[in-house]
């Protein structure tokens, strides 16, 4: 079936030519859903249409829907409200797109044609010096349903993650583990082998500061101090040999990295993420420092007289942005031009796409510079899907000060919430055990990933844990629960005998939630294609909310197994049934299981 904001625009574009002997273009045809507040299904714009018709707004919407409506079998009404037309639309138009859709179990999602797109999407990006945090499970779960919703419009996702495993930060971790660990391993103190390195770069940075505090103490200044203090000097030492292959430095070094893996491992685990490929800045970073060296020799890019190689952009209106140090050490900047070659040689991505906060933007604008002045032509496929700070309620977070928001204590906190609230509701009681934590487990997460992606990606948040498991409101448990109301009431169906409720026929009116839930339901499609275009999960966030309270109004205003017409009562049953599978495939889009019972 055609979609019939489609077929409207064909008949105004025809509307226009005969009322008014007129060619409009496609583009200047606005088609778009009636605004809740006023009665109809959808609305024209009849602004651009003036200069034809020669005539007020509403005479022009007046004339335009008589025409609609004598010559649309779809349109059975009209309204017109300061120059907006809005259409109402037959019930058998909504009976027939119901039946048209009923049986697609996959409604919403396309599949792969010939034209599909390879996206490649990078996202966690974690350093091998600390745990997962609040900022990264923003990343993870971005990255993830971001994939998932690439895959729904008919694309290639590919999930990779670039491990930031090298560099300065991570030498800190490794002197204070050499320092001060006494050569215990993770497993010697229970515990998690992220927490056990990300703890000695903690504790790097309380000796650091000491030891600056007494030199600025001696009579040095601030700025010597923080250059010269013996850690800082050491650490300095320590990346020169990791970079000249000093096999002491790299077998701690891989030791450390081993215990870190071992740790997000778990993390990304509980979080239902995964990848298809894993990049190491370790390895990427020697490509980038080749393809920078053999730019230099060919004159695009230029040298300091002190070693440093870098690029000059200001006729860009950007600045010099530095690519090597003096010392022939490489920057973020090195590994990213690095990865981003091998990833293109990889799979020759339509667009490759990074999930990084958005205090890189800057970054990236100069990545897609530089590759195309290197000569790269697919450097402008290369986006980013920016997103802004998060935090709880009492503030910001510092990794090297350890006031960060541990990911895995998070989730452990929201699973213990989840238990306390369900609890208190009464619900659970004839479950075992084993039931109720795996309820618990998807209450917690279905709203922590909800809570965190129907934020629009670009706007700072504030995640308030306790909010977020709320069973009213706009939350994932609130929505969970709307899909457990609709297979309750289907297993109560079965118990009734009433197994087979698709076949409803000889029905001529709707009920206003009824023909409310097909309008969401004709949204679907649509939602997902924006939220693709947008890489922008908050888009169907919004719409599953939606969904979930005009299902809970239908559901209270309307009867559904005690209906004594039996053609409404299957009717309204296949309405529940299709409502719990948008709801189900909605929230798999965000990495979001559905518990059975709740």
């Amino acid at each position: 079936m055609e979609r019939i904001d489609n077929t409207i625009k064909d008949a105004v574009i025809n509307a226009i030519n005969q009322l008014y002997n007129a060619e409009v273009p496609v583009n200047q045809v606005s088609i778009k859903k009636t605004r809740k507040e006023f009665d109809g299904d959808f609305t024209v714009v009849v602004f651009p249409f003036l200069r034809f018709s020669k005539k007020t707004p509403d005479l022009t919407a007046e004339e335009l829907g008589n025409f609609l409506k004598d010559n649309l079998t779809e349109v059975v009404d009209f309204n017109v409200i300061k120059g907006f037309l809005n259409l109402t639309l037959s019930h058998h138009y909504w009976l027939d797109f119901f039946k048209e859709i009923n049986s697609d179990k996959s409604y919403g999602l396309k599949s792969k044609n010939e034209k599909f797109k390879t996206v490649v999407i990078e996202y966690s990006s974690p350093n091998t010096n600390k745990p997962l945090h609040l900022g990264h499970i923003r990343n993870n779960l971005l990255g993830w349903s971001v994939s998932k919703i690439i895959e729904a419009t008919g694309n290639k996702a590919v999930k990779v993650n670039l491990v930031n495993d090298r560099g300065i930060h991570i030498c800190k971790s490794m002197l204070a583990w050499k320092y001060l660990s006494g050569g215990k391993k993770p497993e010697d103190e229970n515990v998690k082998g992220d927490h056990f390195v990300g703890d000695y770069y903690v504790a790097f940075d309380k000796e650091y500061k000491k030891q600056i505090a007494e030199l600025v103490k001696s009579g040095t200044s601030e700025d010597e101090a923080k250059n010269n203090a013996q850690w800082m000097k050491e650490t300095r030492t320590m990346l020169k040999e990791w970079e000249q292959g000093n096999e002491g430095v790299r077998t701690l070094w891989k030791t450390m990295n081993d215990w870190v893996y071992k740790g997000f491992d778990q993390t990304y685990k509980k979080l239902g993420i995964s990848f298809d490929k894993i990049y190491y800045e370790s390895e990427t970073y020697l490509r980038g420092k080749d393809v920078i060296l053999k730019a230099l020799k060919e004159g695009i890019l230029q040298q300091k007289e002190d070693g440093t190689v870098f690029i000059d952009l200001t006729k860009e209106g950007l600045d010099e942005k530095v690519l090597l140090r003096s010392d022939g050490t490489a920057l973020y900047m090195t590994q990213d031009i690095g990865t981003a070659i091998i990833r293109y040689e990889d799979f020759h991505f339509d667009e490759s796409a990074y999930v990084v906060g958005n205090e890189q933007d800057y970054h990236f604008k100069v990545l897609k510079i530089v590759l195309d002045k290197m000569g790269y032509p697919w450097a402008n496929n290369i986006s980013h899907i920016s997103y802004g700070m998060v935090e709880l309620p009492h503030g910001k977070m510092k990794s090297r000060e350890g006031t960060v928001v541990d990911a895995d204590e998070l989730i452990e906190e929201m699973i213990q919430t989840a238990k306390e609230k369900s609890e208190e509701l009464g619900k659970l009681e004839g479950f075992s055990q084993e039931e109720k934590d795996e309820i618990f487990r998807k209450i917690a997460l279905g709203a922590l990933k909800y809570f965190i992606l129907k934020v629009d990606a670009k706007k700072n948040m504030t995640f308030n844990p306790e909010e977020s498991i709320d069973f009213n409101g706009n939350t994932g448990p609130f929505i969970q629960y709307t899909y457990v109301r609709v297979q309750s009431m289907l297993t109560k169906a079965k118990e009734q005998d009433i197994s087979e409720f698709n076949d409803f026929e000889n029905i001529e009116k709707l009920e206003e939630s009824e023909i409310s839930l097909l309008n969401k339901f004709y949204d679907f499609e649509e939602v997902i294609a924006e939220a693709g275009e947008k890489r922008n999960p908050s888009v169907i966030a919004n719409y599953v909310y939606d969904l979930a309270k005009e299902y809970n109004r239908f559901y209270h205003e309307l009867p559904v197994l005690k209906e004594e017409n039996i053609n409404l009562q299957k009717l309204r049953l296949s309405l529940s049934e299709k409502t719990g599978l948008i709801i189900k495939i909605a929230l798999d889009l965000f990495g979001i299981e559905v518990p059975e019972r709740m």
